[in-house]
């Protein structure tokens, strides 16, 4: 059973609405709470977005029957809390049990009358329910409220800033023979675990196997550094090659073993087959490389076996010869809401600039204008982004004509320059909140990831909003004189 939120208050429980938080602390805590009252408070936008959470329950579950899961307000306070404060799961436990403040936001009333604890893996599973999709949709409606609080009673004028930065992914940095060791450890390990469970021994002495194959790795390993022979160092990786092949083959005959006597676990088969594949392929480029002397074309390597969407990305960064995930392009306005995201696949900034506008005008039509690096440039790019939006800030590559150089030496075109890098603060206030490493598995979750940081951002955002205007209105109540001082003075 699945509820968006209790309805029913508890003894002793304050109502959401009416938590007192903070406002002097500067930290970052009180801020998201602050944007999360402001939604709860506004009930068109809370019925909104609780429709939209009833889309994280999974098909196969009937939300009206059984037993009782995690709220969705829960999920989603404790999801936006962890990418906001740049926490891991531990933290978020713990601030779950312990903090008062995020308790009362989660429904409960004192410890002493509701001494409810959480899991960590009841944490887990349930923030992991939230997907990309979703989060994206209650972004836009925050994005909108969020717009209230500050375009005014006038129409809304949006000016974009894009750019892109790379989010790294929770791996080491890759070789092929250390590539090649991850694929045989879980080879090896997953085979001997199967056959421990039905009681074969082929696999016993597993530890053993292990430490053997991790010798060979770091014998191979070493001939790599220093001035070492090149014939031994071929010689040190065939024999690295030879025992990984040999356990490969094994480790297919037992699969094949255990499927003749009826074996029928089959997600336990795939896993083998599918790092069989990775240390088959690292096995052939380790040959092709070592022994043969070819060089390996880049679209042939893979960085992880266990992110295989792991991109190699070189920037040009000073200090940073290459960074090791996806690249995250996004658009902010000029109040510092993200208005959009997108999670580069094998893609340049010039292949997305166009579908970046059009996602962000599909939003929001209020958006006029957009500035971009030149990384972004292509002459196709500035003529479809010139149909979408009525000014365009593209500076060109390479030499400019004179028709280029009398249209970005125009002042509105300069002064969209220089405000453009405001989005480095953007990206900066992102990788400190959470987008610097993504530690969640798979694509799937690397998108979620990245989502849940861009919405937990913007609620922040809101929240830092309304904790300055409330201030500012405790600022000019102290600074009033009283009413009785006003008359004795006139």
């Amino acid at each position: 059973m699945r509820k968006i939120i209790e309805a029913q208050l508890k003894f002793g429980q304050v109502d959401i609405d009416k938590i007192e938080i903070d406002l002097k602390c500067r930290d970052e805590i009180p801020q998201l709470l602050l944007g999360l009252q402001a939604i709860y408070r506004d009930k068109a936008l809370r019925a909104e977005i609780f429709d939209l959470l009833t889309g994280i329950i999974p098909e196969s579950i009937n939300p009206h029957t059984g037993r009782p899961g995690m709220d969705l307000w829960k999920i989603l306070v404790l999801g936006t809390l962890r990418l906001n404060c740049n926490w891991d799961y531990d933290k978020v436990h713990d601030c779950a049990n312990n903090h008062r403040t995020v308790r009362k936001f989660l429904g409960h009333p004192k410890d002493e009358i509701d001494p409810a604890h959480y899991k960590l893996q009841t944490i887990k599973d349930n923030v992991a329910l939230l997907t990309p999709e979703v989060l994206d949709q209650i972004n836009q409606l925050v994005v909108i409220k969020g717009h209230r609080f500050n375009g005014g009673k006038g129409p809304l004028n949006l000016k974009g800033r894009c750019d892109s930065f790379v989010v790294e992914t929770d791996v080491h940095y890759p070789t092929d023979i250390n590539l090649l060791w991850d694929a045989m450890r879980k080879v090896v390990v997953l085979t001997a675990r199967e056959c421990d469970r039905l009681g074969i021994c082929e696999w016993r002495q597993y530890r053993h196997i292990l430490k053997k194959i991790k010798k060979l790795y770091n014998h191979a390993r070493r001939s790599c550094h220093g001035q070492q022979k090149v014939q031994f160092r071929i010689t040190a990786h065939k024999a690295y090659l030879a025992v990984a092949a040999d356990y490969v083959k094994r480790a297919r005959a037992t699969m094949a073993d255990l499927q003749s006597l009826g074996w029928s676990r089959m997600a336990t088969y795939l896993a083998v087959e599918y790092y069989i594949g990775h240390a088959q392929r690292q096995m052939d480029q380790i040959r092709r490389r070592v022994v043969q002397g070819e060089n390996i074309p880049h679209h042939e390597k893979v960085f992880s076996i266990f992110e295989p969407h792991t991109e190699w990305i070189s920037k040009g960064k000073a200090g940073v010869s290459q960074e090791l995930g996806l690249k995250v392009c996004i658009l902010e306005d000029q109040f510092g809401y993200i208005l959009h995201h997108h999670v580069m696949e094998t893609q340049t900034d010039n292949q997305v600039a166009v579908a970046m506008v059009a996602a962000a005008k599909m939003k929001f039509d209020a958006l006029s204008s957009c500035s971009f690096d030149k990384g972004f440039h292509s002459p196709d790019n500035q003529e479809k982004l010139s149909a979408l939006l009525d000014q365009v800030v593209l500076p060109r590559k390479g030499k400019r004509s004179a028709k280029v150089r009398e249209i970005e030496t125009r002042k509105k075109f300069v002064l969209a320059r220089h405000q453009h890098a405001a989005v480095e603060s953007a990206i900066h206030a992102l990788e400190n909140h959470g987008l610097d490493r993504c530690p969640d598995h798979g694509l799937t979750g690397f998108k979620r990831y990245v989502a849940l940081a861009v919405l937990a951002r913007n609620i922040q955002i809101l929240g830092a909003t309304l904790r300055k205007k409330a201030l500012k209105s405790l600022k000019r109540q102290k600074q009033a004189p009283d009413r009785g001082e006003l008359r004795s003075a006139a």
